[in-house]
């Protein structure tokens, strides 16, 4: 293995962490309209992520910049070519963390009613469209000759891309509740179980219809072994949610998602980017790459780093690892 080869895999092992962390705060988000009945219960849903959101961005931060050093042609085409929907969700993740931030600095009603709003709108969207880009990638784009993407934006509106949309939607809804159900207690605790019971479910129908279609279009043994992985851990997921054990619900929600993005990762090996205008215009991960010398200084950096980075954010983890509810709420907030 080569080390175009290994950062391939170390940014698939990125996605596939900012997938897992990252998608249970979205999923916490789309569950304050969905799950709260009140304002003091979405202050509760909110308040289980406080200390962990921005942290969970950190792996998105790494990927891009990963992607950027490593595979350059990469990120040119990818950031060139998917430019309106990374805008978009550039911007809903900037305005998220400003309402987190924002939310509680004034105590009007209507003030904070319009922040968790914005809390809402912007994990939806960003959940959507990360499954539509990913979507994109696997199925390919119209890239030319000069590795230059050639499309429009209604080219990544096909219905492979937007059926990922609705499965990470789903996905990141149903991870959210079983992490909600994790985190509280009381009322909400049982109706987030009951929640996530019925959006596994629908989960599992698109999840399953998705995967199915990247088998049989793109996938080989090894895709296939990942695709069962994943299938099997979100019966699994459902199962334990069911019989009241969160912990293990959460734990194999989250293989659902490894297991789903390391399938798309697979099934694109060794392209980065395929072209749908002709495959000897392929991105792959030799033609894209940095030099051996670059990769060689960025694995050296990354050895270090990463490992730091990992063990202070499981630390933040375990820190706030308790539960809450409605009665850990202040009332003047």
């Amino acid at each position: 293995m080569q080390l175009h080869d290994v950062w391939f895999v170390l940014i698939a092992f990125l996605w596939t962490g900012y997938f897992f962390l990252e998608g249970f705060d979205f999923g916490i988000g789309v569950l304050t309209k969905l799950l709260a009945r009140d304002r003091r219960e979405k202050r509760v849903l909110i308040n289980t992520i406080g200390p962990v959101w921005d942290g969970n961005e950190v792996w998105l931060l790494s990927a891009g910049g990963a992607t950027f050093a490593a595979f350059p042609e990469w990120y040119a085409t990818l950031f060139s070519g998917f430019y309106l929907p990374l805008l978009l969700v550039l911007v809903c993740l900037i305005v998220r963390g400003v309402a987190f931030e924002y939310r509680a600095k004034r105590t009007e009603e209507r003030w904070q009613r319009n922040w968790e709003t914005a809390i809402f709108w912007t994990s939806l969207l960003p959940a959507v469209l990360w499954g539509v880009a990913f979507g994109n990638l696997v199925r390919g784009v119209k890239i030319d000759a000069h590795k230059e993407y050639v499309g429009s934006v209604l080219d990544l509106l096909n219905p492979y891309a937007l059926l990922g949309g609705l499965v990470t939607l789903t996905l990141f809804t149903f991870h959210g509740a079983v992490f909600a159900s994790l985190k509280t207690v009381g009322d909400i605790r049982e109706r987030a179980r009951k929640l996530a019971t019925v959006l596994g479910l629908i989960t599992a129908v698109l999840a399953v219809g998705f995967l199915s279609w990247t088998q049989v279009e793109k996938g080989d043994g090894s895709s296939l072994i990942a695709m069962i992985v994943s299938v099997v851990a979100l019966a699994a997921a459902l199962g334990a949610n069911k019989l009241g054990r969160e912990g293990w619900a959460f734990a194999c929600s989250g293989i659902t998602i490894a297991a789903a993005v390391a399938m798309l990762f697979l099934t694109l090996f060794p392209n980065v980017m395929p072209s749908t205008l002709n495959a000897s215009w392929n991105l792959t991960v030799t033609n894209a790459s940095s030099s051996p010398y670059t990769l060689k200084i960025m694995t050296w950096c990354a050895g270090i780093a990463a490992p730091l980075v990992m063990l202070y954010q499981g630390w933040t983890y375990w820190v706030f690892r308790k539960r809450i509810g409605t009665q850990h709420i202040a009332e003047s907030h």
